[in-house]
């Protein structure tokens, strides 16, 4: 049976962590990049379709490609950001399928045109980028995901002549606290949530 994680690792999962808008001027290494992807493919997905995609952006080329695609208010950050990673979700997923899921024909359940795969590769991709956010936590490296982008000209940019679309962007690293604004409130749970 697994055991409850102590304080202090719930609180650098959730209770303390903050959504970061600076960064110090310290690099990530590959490694750690890959350490973080090792640990984040473990994650759920429905029938292990893991259809998340994922590019880090590391190099002023790479950074300079993706600086057209983003909004005003998160350009300056996502330049300076260390890593930005792009969360995409690949349409064509169900491809891979015969080896993620090989005890029946999972495959089948998503022959047909890209529009009727779009659900399930948004749905789980999604679930894996919530996973990055909390594996980078774990491994000591801070987050701050966003949208505030143009999906087209990331996928331009990144995913062209491929399957994979962009979902949403996360820039990681070490914060800075300087840049952190005040925390904002969350709903109670008799707000947000019921027992039935």
């Amino acid at each position: 049976m697994s055991h409850a994680l102590d304080a202090a690792a719930l609180d650098q999962l959730f209770r303390t962590a903050r959504t970061q808008n600076a960064f110090l001027d310290k690099p990530v290494p590959a490694s750690l990049l890959q350490e973080l992807y090792d640990l984040v493919k473990w994650g759920p997905t429905a029938a292990n379709t893991t259809p998340a995609r994922f590019v880090f952006v590391t190099s002023k080329e790479a950074k300079a490609k993706l600086a057209p695609a983003l909004s005003e208010g998160n350009h300056d950050k996502t330049m300076a950001a260390p890593v930005t990673a792009i969360i995409g979700f690949d349409l064509d997923f169900h491809e891979k399928l015969p080896y993620l899921f090989p005890h029946t024909d999972a495959k089948a359940w998503f022959d047909g045109p890209q529009e009727g795969r779009h659900e399930a590769a948004l749905r789980n991709g999604s679930l894996q980028g919530a996973y990055l956010i909390l594996a980078a936590r774990a491994l000591g490296l801070d987050a701050g995901p966003m949208s505030g982008f143009d999906p087209a000209k990331v996928d331009e940019a990144f995913f062209a002549g491929t399957s994979i679309k962009s979902n949403f962007l996360v820039n990681l690293g070490y914060g800075d606290p300087a840049g952190l604004f005040p925390r904002l409130p969350r709903l109670s749970f008799d707000e947000a949530a019921r027992i039935a």
